[in-house]
């Protein structure tokens, strides 16, 4: 046993590179002391997360499954929106009664679960759903797999504080997304040795597999050893909205964070669109989908860890060079877009551009992850966390309703550029934050 702990603080030292696993910041002795084996316990259930999200993904693998069920085509328009903002509404709710739980793994635990146990109704559905109804009932699964992950979300973070020093934190996120991506590969590698689209049985394979991502996610999280924080404090609902409103107008740091998250959203909202402009070079084919997924796997495997350690010195510059990155990547699509070449006829350049923005928005997420759980102290992190996603979740629904009029009236193509100018706004924005790191 004690071999076994000598080895596993021996490998914590060398992914974190620390010379001593003892070295902790802000958080209690008794976590100190747990603190390898709850890294490699984050390290497996994030791996666990990722690769759910990646295979049951509203961008990519839900549109084929609600094709496959020959579902009416506004469905499709309807999935990402419940996807992201579904996530992040209810996390303020919440937060107050996460807050009253002395450890939060459970919290955690329980979302993580019935993430599980959504993936498997998907699944399901892939094999037996079909038609209207059955694309009803994927989007009702949706909302219940968005609320999970919303309850999973806010937790994971209040729990990940408790029990990874500071400076260890964006390490640990980096590593997840890179092993993560690794294994999304060998998803996408498979899917492209198919040239139709998938049937039912492919669709729910992978949906399949994305439930026993997140039931591995739920073990993890119930086997970290947490120490019990306080719970004096705890806000109701709508005790936790007028704090967390209050904490908005009277810290200016937390606005100032909020206001540069939101441009960033560009990032995320221009994945789509750039995936749209090379389904439209190769069709609706599942190789078309293997590719995406395929470069999606890669550019995951390659970015997180170094964003992760650039995050640990300053997750304000990772969050300014992400939104540089983000609008040079939009206007590079827009460029193939507008080329008519044969070269830009095919999937490959809008493949090129799709991951790089996925590297830039693998900035974006591990950056305000790590700012946001840095800059909150052990008494407040979790309430800071749901506001500021509650926040982003309202933003999500109103933004992406103008967004897809814009693409509507102007075009892929000048939306682009126009989420382009928006990363720049968000590049600006960030540069001016305060260093949380230091």
């Amino acid at each position: 046993m004690a071999e076994r702990e000598t080895s596993q603080s021996r490998l914590y030292e060398w992914l974190t590179g620390d010379e001593d696993s003892r070295m902790c910041r802000d958080i209690p002795d008794e976590a100190c002391d747990e603190q390898p084996r709850n890294f490699f316990l984050h390290l497996v259930a994030s791996l666990g997360n990722k690769l759910a999200d990646e295979l049951a993904s509203a961008r990519l693998v839900l549109p084929w499954l609600l094709g496959v069920m020959g579902a009416p085509l506004w469905m499709v328009g309807l999935l990402v929106p419940i996807r992201e903002a579904g996530a992040l509404l209810p996390q303020l709710l919440v937060a107050g009664f996460i807050r009253l739980q002395p450890e939060r793994k459970w919290a955690w635990a329980i979302g993580g679960a019935l993430q599980a146990a959504a993936a498997a109704g998907l699944a399901l559905l892939a094999l037996f759903g079909g038609g209207g109804i059955g694309g009803a009932l994927v989007l009702i699964v949706l909302v219940l797999l968005s609320l999970a992950r919303g309850l999973s979300s806010i937790a994971t973070k209040d729990v990940l504080g408790k029990t990874i020093a500071k400076r260890r934190r964006g390490t640990l996120m980096g590593w997840s997304g890179g092993v993560a991506g690794g294994v999304t590969l060998l998803a996408g590698a498979v899917l492209m040795l198919f040239e139709d689209r998938p049937g039912e049985l492919a669709l729910a394979v992978l949906l399949g597999v994305s439930a026993l991502g997140w039931s591995l996610n739920a073990l993890c999280a119930a086997r970290i050893r947490e120490t019990p924080g306080a719970v004096e404090g705890g806000e109701n609902a709508w005790d936790s909205i007028r704090l967390g409103l209050r904490l908005l107008r009277d810290d200016r740091a937390f606005l100032h964070f909020n206001v540069s998250r939101a441009l960033l959203l560009s990032s995320a909202l221009a994945l789509p669109y750039v995936a749209l402009l090379g389904q439209q070079q190769s069709g609706r084919e599942l190789g078309g989908l293997g590719v995406l997924i395929l470069v999606s796997g890669v550019a995951g495997m390659v970015a997180s860890p170094v964003w992760g350690k650039r995050a640990d010195a300053s997750s304000r510059r990772v969050m300014r060079d992400a939104g540089l990155g983000a609008a040079a990547c939009c206007l590079l699509g827009a460029a193939f877009a507008w080329l008519q070449a044969g070269w830009t006829a095919t999937v490959w350049p809008y493949a090129l551009v799709y991951a790089l923005l996925v590297i830039v928005h693998a900035g974006v997420r591990l950056g305000r992850k790590t700012y946001i759980v840095d800059m909150a102290g052990q008494d407040n992190r979790a309430l800071y966390v749901a506001l500021s996603n509650t926040l982003t979740g309202v933003l999500m629904l109103a933004v992406g309703g103008m967004v897809g009029a814009l693409a509507q009236w102007l075009g892929t193509h000048w939306l682009l550029v126009v989420l382009a100018a928006t990363a720049l706004a968000a590049a600006a924005s960030a540069q001016r934050l305060p260093e949380v790191e230091q």
